[in-house]
């Protein structure tokens, strides 16, 4: 057994806790930590991780919040884009093209 086992919960010398988790997130999930991120390091001028921003995220949250608020339905767009299952690659190039005003049918500059 000579496996090294990560601490679950590990204390900080600033009176918090850090616990490291794996999370399954949607391209567009990441997409807006990503945005968060670059809000918070122009905030800070300076680099910012996304760790940082989730936890920012988390801390600022007001009790009794939920992480992802429930939208009316919204009505299916129409695309030319086939409605074949995308490979995670193909999801995250269209994220960032989301993001970056790039993708198909945005408008730049506006």
């Amino acid at each position: 057994m000579n496996d090294r086992v990560t601490p679950p919960m590990i204390a900080t010398p600033d009176g918090e806790a850090e616990v490291a988790i794996v999370l399954r997130l949607p391209w567009e999930d990441v997409a807006a930590l990503g945005q968060e991120a670059g809000r918070l390091a122009a905030s800070m001028q300076r680099p910012v991780t996304l760790d940082e921003a989730a936890s920012h995220r988390l801390r600022s949250r007001q009790p009794g919040t939920h992480a992802r608020p429930q939208a009316a339905p919204q009505p299916p767009q129409v695309s030319s884009v086939s409605s074949l299952p995308r490979s995670p690659g193909e999801q995250a190039r269209q994220a960032i093209e989301k993001i970056n005003g790039t993708a198909p049918g945005t408008a730049q500059g506006a």
